[in-house]
């Protein structure tokens, strides 16, 4: 440890939860879809090994504290009690022995559920609206039992689904699973458990938010009683398992809620419709008194989800502020969790601020980041992009349910820049069996990915780019000013590179393939932007241009398409304090599958609260000097004035070469996706050579 940078030394001192010490203080916190249990597999809970092989490795590599995501404590399929299953604790317990052997600890954390935060999908959505065919599945899949809410109340997914109120029976079940379950674990050597959770709009903080609970019975009303089934949960669980056995609370501090599916901006000044800060204060100390022994805290709901999974827009450590400031009122252990990073996080530490640093994503995309900081060498630190693609892309738009595909659903905490994350079994690096010469044409995210996997297997790989240097297209895509983290992933890979024999010809455009004299060839050339069809569309400035800076904008511009792209470049001018104004054809912004709700809701919310100027369902005739001249969905015409005009309307796939049994398309060159499906593809293929 001596090499530890001096700035992190404060995160790697030994602190306590009740009577377990922990070695430092990194927590490894929750993400959905890594439960030691399995999540929501239609045979029901197991012991998951893909889960188990995930925090083993990053116990080995250095944390202090591991929290799995949230285990349902009835499953999701066929309805059948976590504690029920006997088998699945003995495998958890030869885990749990592995584990102390790394000097890591591990808390399980245990779900009442989700209420009107569950994330029905558009495909059960209509099954359970039916009440026949909601009958029909109820054996299988209990959607009225998943929704149950406090209260009767919209879906925060599907407007149109009505939550059922759930009975005080259901309550006192599920208290009772908590404290059965929560036995099973310490008998099993978990070193505690969490509570899942007054935090993020789940069940129990519908519960204690006055907003969502209407109840009048002792479940609802008062501040004690909108808390009880919170405190009536840690009191049976100390019951069953004794004091002195460890149980952490998810806690967000504020709710930053301005209404119904409406989140409050950072720096905003709002009224709270859900807990603010001066009941927080109350409710902490309360929570702790009840026998909460730590408080693994952030902020917000799912109706401002940005809060509790940050996108890229957020600003690093954005909840910070907050959790420490509700510190003061309590004298158990707080954790801050939230776009930490290390050296505020240890500076807090240090001042007593905060008790540990929680982190989550950063642990999918390099298992080894806590090594690396110990090691002083954080330059080879993968960086999370806080893209949401892989881990937890629930989506969502205007008269749709989560659009989610099912196979995401179903395998939640993948990671878009890490393949191997949860899918050991498909995406991992072995030796060649027979080494070959490889040539790679681009030098973009998928062209580099390529390069390094193919080297890692033994190939020899020589990479060619036509322009000046590697990055591609995400160039353009790391340009606005948030995106910072992307800018120190094409950093990361360009680093990478130089560490393997990789033959990196930069301005070199490959127009004859057989001068390769390669066995395999990877074409990752990318894409072409679409054309505007109509008057005056070759003055519009098209995207990339504009990002790479080849193009100015003026005060006044008028984007047409509002997808992430250009929702991203009209936030960016705003930023930059020019006036966007956003023209798309569909019926809400960001309509595309497998964009996080959290990414997407922060650009709409941000729009709405600083009045920026967006016309839905409406198509542009014509462009003439800045103005363009646009027709609504009634047919009437209208002229959008402005000095500049970008076009973010999609891209055309644009391989260089024809594919062949040796030559092999990836990417955009092959299907125009993001980032996860460029290096996904990439391994796909890359393993197969």
């Amino acid at each position: 440890m001596d090499m530890i940078n001096e700035k992190y030394k404060s995160l790697f001192t030994p602190w306590k939860i009740g009577n377990v010490e922990i070695k430092n203080r990194i927590v490894m916190c929750p993400m959905g879809g890594t439960s030691l249990f399995g999540w929501f597999e239609l045979t029901g809970c197991h012991f998951d090994k893909e889960a188990a092989k995930l925090f083993l490795e990053r116990a080995k590599n250095n944390v202090g504290l591991i929290i799995p995501g949230i285990a349902p404590l009835r499953d999701t399929f066929w309805g059948k009690w976590l504690w029920q299953n006997k088998k699945m604790f003995k495998e958890l317990k030869a885990f749990m022995d592995e584990i102390h052997k790394t000097g890591a600890k591990l808390f399980i954390q245990l779900t009442a559920g989700m209420g009107r935060s569950w994330a029905i999908t558009e495909l059960v959505a209509p099954l359970h609206k039916n009440r026949l065919t909601r009958a029909i599945i109820k054996p299988i899949i209990n959607t009225s039992h998943e929704l149950a809410s406090p209260s009767p109340q919209p879906s925060r997914w599907d407007h149109d689904i009505i939550c059922p109120e759930m009975t005080v029976k259901q309550i006192h079940e599920i208290i009772e699973a908590f404290a059965k379950t929560a036995k099973l674990c310490r008998e099993a050597g978990v070193d505690g458990v969490e509570v899942h959770a007054v935090h993020e709009g789940y069940l129990l903080d519908q519960f204690a938010i006055e907003f969502f609970n209407k109840r009048t019975d002792e479940y609802g009303g008062s501040f004690e009683n909108r808390y009880r089934f919170a405190t009536e949960v840690v009191r049976a669980i100390k019951k069953e398992c004794g004091e002195d056995y460890p149980v952490s609370l998810r806690y967000s501090v504020e709710s930053k809620m301005k209404g119904f599916c409406k989140g409050a901006m950072p720096g905003e000044d709002y009224t709270e419709v859900g807990r603010d800060m001066r009941e927080s204060e109350r409710a902490a100390k309360y929570l702790q008194d009840a026998g909460y022994d730590m408080l693994n805290a952030d902020n917000g709901t799912y109706d401002s989800w940005y809060w509790a999974h940050p996108p890229m827009y957020m600003p690093e450590n954005c909840n910070l502020e907050d959790v420490a400031h509700i510190k003061k009122f309590v004298d158990i252990p707080v954790v801050c969790a939230g776009r930490m990073s290390a050296d505020v996080g240890a500076m807090a530490v240090a001042d007593g601020r905060i008790d540990a640093v929680g982190v989550a994503r950063q642990f999918l995309v390099d298992p080894e980041w806590i090594t690396k900081l110990i090691e002083d060498r954080c330059e080879d630190i993968k960086p999370c992009i806080c893209c949401h693609s892989g881990c937890f892309n629930f989506s969502r738009s205007k008269g749709h349910a989560n659009t989610q595909a099912l196979s995401d659903t179903m395998g939640l905490a993948r990671c878009a820049l890490n393949p191997e994350t949860m899918q050991s079994k498909k995406f991992f690096i072995e030796p060649a069996k027979k080494p070959k010469k490889v040539a790679i044409i681009g030098g973009g995210i998928g062209g580099m990915e390529s390069a390094l996997v193919c080297a890692k297997r033994g190939h020899k790989v020589s990479l060619y780019e036509k322009s000046d240097s590697l990055g591609g297209v995400f160039i353009a895509a790391s340009a606005p000013s948030f995106k910072e983290k992307d800018r120190a992933l094409i950093s990361w890979y360009i680093r990478e590179l130089k560490k393997y024999p990789i033959e990196i010809n930069l301005n070199t455009e490959v127009k004859d393939i057989k001068e390769l004299n390669a066995d395999e060839i990877i074409v990752a050339t990318g894409a072409s932007a679409k054309k505007l069809p109509i008057k005056g569309g070759d003055s519009a400035v098209e995207a990339i241009d504009f990002l790479l800076g080849k193009h100015d904008a003026g005060k006044r511009v008028t984007i047409i398409g509002g997808g992430l792209t250009g929702c991203e470049i009209a936030y960016e001018l705003y930023l930059q304090g020019k006036k966007p104004t956003i023209i798309e054809a569909q019926d809400d912004l960001i309509t595309a599958k497998g964009v996080c709700l959290a990414n997407s809701s922060y650009l709409r919310d941000f729009f709405e609260t600083n009045n920026v100027t967006v016309y839905l369902e409406s198509s542009v005739c014509e462009i003439n000097n800045g103005n363009v001249i646009v027709k609504n969905k009634s047919g009437e015409k209208f002229t959008v004035e402005g000095d500049t005009v970008i076009t973010s309307i999609g891209y055309n796939p644009s391989p260089a070469f024809k594919k062949s049994s040796h030559i092999h398309i990836i990417g955009d060159a092959l299907k125009v996706g993001n980032l996860r499906s460029v290096i996904w593809g990439a391994w796909s293929t890359c393993m197969k050579i």
